[in-house]
This record gives structure tokens, sequence and C-alpha cells, in this order.
């Protein structure tokens, strides 16, 4: 049985949340939340998240959830739910599409309008305790650490590190952090968020209001993230146990004490890296492969008739049909 609300570290769920022109008015109300007065949202247009090289031999970016304000300032709002290597890089490379977006033909005195990548992450990055931010702001600055270029800004928010109870929250901010952090724990709304906006994303959130065909894409995409968590969380467990081995056998040659802490270190570090690339591999397959027939099969034990199920996965109906026969 699932939760009553939708988890917003999936695919659909983020995207239904703060992607949909129905609920653009919920993706507002948080980026005004998290942006400084002078760059407050009015109104917000979505953008094509599919943003196409300049050469077939360069790549394409796919954003989650692409837009730009009343007055062209542009955001990039993401939302990811496992480490991966060089997301700082990718993180970089996203936010050269909006910037080339803005070359006019004809005379252009490059002038750009503001730019916002935020990323909202379900893990740690920061990796040194003493470092650790739940919010990570970075803009461009000089050797002295003044402001070189203030039009390109990023925010990295470490939900890990948001630990809040419904007693602490201070702001807005606040507010919606404790919605995303334990939208599938609540039961009810909480009293401290019942107010017209989060009520709003509450009953955009609750699983039995989803037509059929949305409950058969969330399954789908629900099972994806658990199965990406359960292979982290045994990659990582298993690369500590072999840590721990090593450094024991380590520590026979260079002293008890030592070697344990050395086995408990290399454990962490291969865990967390085997888990990192098997996760990556193994989801990415399964989900890419398989995504559209097996939204298919639940759409077919629900009862919905073939050419439902054609138009919301795209595949044909002969397709739907053999999957039938094998059902």
């Amino acid at each position: 049985m699932p939760s009553r609300y939708i988890n917003p570290y999936t695919d659909f769920g983020f995207k239904k949340l703060f992607g949909e022109e129905a609920n653009k008015d919920l993706l507002i109300d948080f980026l005004n939340a998290v942006l400084p007065p002078e760059h407050h949202v009015k109104t917000l247009t979505f953008r094509n998240p599919a943003n196409m090289p300049d050469s077939p031999l360069q790549r394409m970016a796919v954003f989650d959830i692409a837009c730009r304000s009343h007055n062209n300032e542009s955001f990039i709002v993401e939302m990811q739910k496992a480490p991966q290597h060089y997301f700082k890089d990718r993180s970089v490379f996203y936010s050269t599409f909006p910037i080339r977006a803005q070359a006019y033909k004809g005379d252009w005195n490059y002038n750009l309008n503001q730019i916002y990548f935020i990323a909202i992450l379900n893990f740690m990055y920061d990796k040194k305790k003493d470092c650790q931010k739940f919010l990570r702001e970075v803009s461009l600055k000089d050797q002295d650490g003044e402001e070189f270029y203030e039009k390109l800004q990023y925010q990295f928010f470490q939900m890990p590190l948001f630990t809040k109870t419904e007693s602490e929250l201070e702001n807005r901010k606040d507010k919606w952090f404790y919605f995303l952090k334990n939208l599938t724990n609540f039961d009810d709304i909480p009293a401290i968020l019942k107010e017209p906006i989060f009520e709003r994303a509450f009953n955009t959130a609750e699983y039995v209001k989803l037509p059929l065909i949305d409950q058969a894409v969330y399954e789908h995409d629900l099972k994806i993230y658990r199965d990406n968590y359960s292979v982290l969380k045994t990659a990582k467990d298993d690369g500590i146990k072999k840590g721990i081995k090593i450094g024991f056998e380590k520590g026979i040659e260079k002293g008890k004490a030592e070697g344990l802490v050395e086995g408990e270190a290399k454990g962490k570090a291969e865990g967390l890296a085997e888990g990192e690339a098997k996760g990556k591999a193994e989801g990415l397959a399964e989900g890419e492969a398989k995504r559209q027939t097996e939204i298919a099969r639940n759409l077919i034990q629900l009862g919905i008739d073939v050419e439902t199920i054609s138009k919301g996965t795209g595949l044909s109906i002969d397709e739907i049909n053999k999957l039938l026969v094998s059902q």
C-alpha cells in the first residue's frame, strides 16, 4: 500500500509538484522562498527541458525543470536522487545552455540576464564534516573573495542536512523543505502547513487523486527509486565489509588499532564508489529499457483499454496486444 502522498524524490513526483502548468503557482512560491527579494518571481514560462547541442558531435542536456520569469531571468531546478561523479561539472555544463540561448541574432552587446541553477540533493556531496552545509550558495568570485559576476548563481540544498522539526521552522523556505523532506511520512497536513499554497501542494501529491495512468507511471518511478536505493545500500555495506577486512589484514602488519581505522575508512570510500557506479548503471538500464513496457503492463492489470494505454505510453496497439497475450 503506497503512502498517502507521492514521493517528491521520484521523477514523476517532483515534476507533478513543480513541473506542470496547472501547478505553476507552487513552483513560483518555492522559488520566491529560496531567492533573494530582488529576484522574486511574479510569473513563469516553462521552457523545453531538452536542450539541443550546437552540433551533432556535442551532447544534449535534459533538465528536470527549466523556466523563465517575467523579467527574462532563467531558472534550472534539478532533483538529484543519488550521488554521481562530476555532479558539479554537470551543474556548470547545464548552466551554459540558458547563457548561450541569450545570444541574439544581429546586433547584440553581450548583456546577459540572471541565471539560477537550483539543485535539491537527496545526498551529501560535502564529505568533510567541517564543510557540510544544508545550503551551499555559489557564485563567481575573485582571489579576494569579492563577487566578480553576480548574474550566475548556484544553490545546492543537501536534504540529509535538513533536520528541523515542525516547532523549529522559522520561515517559508523552512516550510518548503520540511514539506519535501517529510511528505511521504505525513498522514494528514501538519498544522504549520495549513495555508492555501501548501494545501494545494498536498492535494496535488495525494496518490488516490491521481488518474490511473499517472498512478501507473508513479509506481514505475517509485520502483526505480527503491531499486536504486537498495543497490546503493547493498553495495555500500558490502564495500564497508570488504574495507574492514582489508584494513584488518594490513593492521596485522601495522598494528591492530591502525589497521581497523584504515579498514573502516577504506570500506566507506569503496562502498560509496561501488554503490554509485552500480546504482547508476542498473538504474539507468532498467529505467530506460523497460519503462514503457512496464507502465503498459501496469495499465493492463488495472483494466485500462488498449487505445488509452497506447496514447499514454507511446506503444503501438500491436505491441500492447502482445503484452495482453503474455499476461
